[in-house]
């Protein structure tokens, strides 16, 4: 093995207010990368790194044992990737840690791959430790990372290079209503609960439970993975929709994603 346990070391940062630190796990084969991220994510109030793991085929029995909140994974990794990692940490566990991919290239093959497998989002190796620091508190806290422009121009990538096929839909796809379609077009412009209840005039409580059911039907365990779900299975359309009717889409290059909870 060659990963190693941080779990009896003091805590780096104090979380605010009294709060227990974000625990991770940082998984990279590369070990100046795992350093680096150790020292930059120490630094930070609130985030407290417990272990870290040099190949995917360490990460379920680390994670087994340090329960950590959140998992920063690289996706190349020689043994077992960090795509196949992440489908074995919910296959194995019924309270799997939250997975942030970390990618050198966002227009990647492997990121697309990871998202479908299930991690809450990505964010690049070169982006500043804050931005690292927060996508980590964000998902932790239970709100998803979601780059709408982004996701569109993987999943047109992904499906450009992909074989031509008899179609995409399945019995996920055909289990949704009309009005939880709808809804999802929205989540995959990056709108809140919120912003979605305002945009279709119901209640807060409707757009939550409709979220829920979406989250259900296609078996997805955040907005994000949804979204990822509902293009593989020709819910969504990549080009479908512009980043001009996008009234929550990000920055260019990716970066600042729209967060959508359950607010």
């Amino acid at each position: 093995m060659t990963f190693t346990d941080a779990s009896t070391a003091p805590a780096a940062g104090s979380a605010p207010d009294g709060e227990p630190p974000v625990t991770v796990v940082v998984v990279d084969d590369e070990e100046l990368t795992r350093a680096g991220l150790r020292t930059l994510l120490d630094a930070r109030p609130g985030i407290d790194v417990v272990g870290e793991a040099a190949d995917g085929t360490e990460v379920l029995p680390l994670v087994t044992r340090l329960r950590p909140d959140v998992v920063l994974m690289d996706v190349r990794m020689p043994r077992l990737n960090g795509i196949e990692a992440t489908r074995l940490l919910r296959a194995e566990l019924s309270d799997p840690p939250k997975v942030v991919v970390i990618t050198t290239f966002e227009n990647d093959e492997y990121v697309w791959e990871a998202l479908l497998a299930g991690a809450a989002g990505f964010i690049r190796k070169r982006a500043p430790s804050a931005e690292i620091a927060q996508a980590i508190r964000l998902v932790a806290g239970g709100d998803t990372l979601l780059f709408p422009d982004t996701l569109r121009r993987l999943a047109g990538q992904h499906f450009a290079a992909a074989p031509a096929g008899p179609g995409r839909a399945d019995h996920r796809a055909a289990a949704l209503t009309n009005r939880e379609r709808e809804i999802l077009r929205l989540m995959a412009r990056g709108l809140s609960n919120q912003q979605i209840s305002g945009r279709l005039t119901v209640s807060l409580e409707t757009v939550k439970t409709h979220v829920g059911n979406v989250l259900a039907k296609l078996n997805a365990n955040n907005r994000t993975h949804a979204v990822v779900v509902a293009y593989e299975t020709g819910v969504l359309v990549p080009g479908a929709a512009t980043a001009d009717d996008d009234p929550a889409r990000p920055h260019p290059a990716g970066r600042n994603p729209s967060v959508s909870n359950a607010r």
